[in-house]
């Protein structure tokens, strides 16, 4: 998995928008909130999403991943290498992000995006 394959996967889901913001991250976003942070230059994180609550704690407890800072709060993990979790978990952990982010957006804007 690189960041290309990232990239592509997080810009297939309906209305995703990316921005480069903070430095050097890749953010992706639905609905202008956040749902990835994909770092492009080598750092301690390499990417960072919002998972489910009763994910959290398990996710947390495996090599490579952490919570991820200044999101932790808020149920996210950071996963410090490209091959913490397989291209497939990554893959799911993206789409449950995208999915967590879209579910809390106003009732409007989901409607429009919708």
């Amino acid at each position: 998995m690189n960041i290309e394959w990232l990239r592509r996967y997080c810009m297939s889901l309906p209305h995703a928008t990316e921005t480069v913001q903070w430095g050097e991250h890749l953010v992706f976003k639905i609905g202008g909130k956040v749902f990835a942070v994909l770092a492009l230059e080598p750092a301690k994180v390499w990417l960072s999403l919002k998972c489910r609550p009763e994910e959290f704690v398990d996710l947390v407890e495996r090599p490579g991943v952490i919570q991820a800072p200044h999101f932790a709060r808020n149920q996210w993990v950071a996963l410090e290498t490209e091959d913490a979790l397989t291209p497939a978990e990554t893959k799911r952990l993206v789409h449950t992000s995208y999915a967590l982010v879209l579910e809390k957006l106003p009732k409007k804007l989901r409607a429009a995006l919708l």
